[in-house]
């Protein structure tokens, strides 16, 4: 029997958006478990709290039986490590993204050389989004149906106007 194929998919997730869950959903075909590692990193100052941002990304993947979320906080090289997983999953949406995914990914190779990352794009309709974009328009008043899930809408309705549920 082979041992299972376990992949992190780290990030801030504040808020997950549509080309997370894409990528989710991509990386759910080609790996046994996905662990959507949800990172701590205050320094970003987020909107969510850890907690609110796990909760969010939780009820996201529900229906996706080999995905699941935690938080994580240190080196993300320690956490996959101990997760025993073989694979970390980034997203690259453009060029502009791939100087710094790709630092990232020589430094955790540099930390631990058994842990591989494997870049994969979302599809062409979310290259363009990003949480920072979603966060912008929701506060701004605007529209952001299609670009996250229904329950991020209304939490982000309700960060930015105290709104009741869609």
């Amino acid at each position: 029997m082979f041992p299972m194929r376990t992949v992190i998919y780290p990030g801030s997730f504040d808020p997950l958006t549509n080309g997370h869950l894409d990528v989710v959903q991509r990386a759910a075909k080609l790996f046994d478990r996905v662990v959507i590692a949800v990172a701590k990193n205050e320094g970003k100052k987020p909107l969510f709290t850890l907690d609110e941002r796990l909760a969010l990304v939780k009820q996201s993947v529900k229906h996706l039986p080999n995905v699941e979320a935690d938080a994580f906080g240190g080196l993300l090289v320690e956490y996959v490590a101990g997760k025993k997983a073989q694979a970390i999953v980034r997203g690259l949406r453009a060029i502009s993204d791939f100087e710094f995914e790709f630092q990232l990914a020589l430094m955790n190779r540099k930390l631990d050389e058994n842990i591989e990352t494997i870049f994969m794009m979302p599809k062409d309709t979310y290259t363009f989004l990003s949480s920072r974009i979603v966060k912008e328009i929701a506060r701004l008043g605007g529209d952001v149906r299609a670009f996250v899930p229904a329950h991020v809408q209304n939490a982000l309705a309700k960060k930015f106007s105290g709104a009741k549920k869609v």
